[in-house]
């Protein structure tokens, strides 16, 4: 989509809400979709897309118009990914899904959900700006130019504070 296109919908959305946001659904749509996608799973990414919209549109007055709209609407988005993540901590697996388990007993597999409960909760210990960063990069498949240029901070800025997570990560992870 035409950034000039989404930078007239920012300013629209400022005082139109209700006519807006469904310009800027047909804009930005697909988008924060796949990003969702990455984020949550295909499962559950069209359910954050409504609460990401509705919250787009129920909280307009807190959009700068000088700024990036689609980066707002992703940070948005990006805030909701990760309560939904928060809200399903221990996901239930249905048995007929675990007939592929690695290992004679399954051991090899329970270690590894072991394993990624224990980095989700390293991370969430982690300062803010260091999880955002390390979210984006491992779990949003964001380069660090990427990130800089989404967050709006110096590129240097990105690289401290992704070499600063990964270090404070690796000692809540050491035993």
């Amino acid at each position: 989509m035409d950034q000039v296109v989404i930078t007239s919908l920012g300013a629209r959305l400022a005082h139109d809400r209700q006519g807006a946001i469904g310009d800027i659904y047909a804009a930005l749509g697909s988008t924060v979709l796949r990003y969702l996608q990455r984020l949550v799973g295909h499962d559950d990414a069209e359910d954050v897309l409504q609460r990401v919209f509705y919250e787009v549109w129920r909280h307009n007055d807190r959009y700068d118009p000088s700024r990036s709209l689609e980066a707002w609407i992703l940070g948005v988005a990006r805030k909701r990914a990760i309560d939904h993540l928060r809200r399903r901590r221990n996901p239930a697996v249905a048995l007929e899904n675990l007939d592929h388990i690695l290992g004679d007993d399954g051991r090899e597999w329970a270690e590894r959900y072991a394993r990624a409960r224990e980095v989700r909760n390293a991370l969430n210990r982690l300062p803010a700006e260091q999880r955002e960063v390390l979210v984006l990069a491992y779990f949003g498949s964001y380069t660090q130019s990427q990130i800089a240029t989404y967050l709006e901070i110096p590129l240097g800025t990105v690289k401290a504070r992704a070499f600063r997570g990964l270090r404070r990560l690796a000692d809540i992870l050491t035993p």
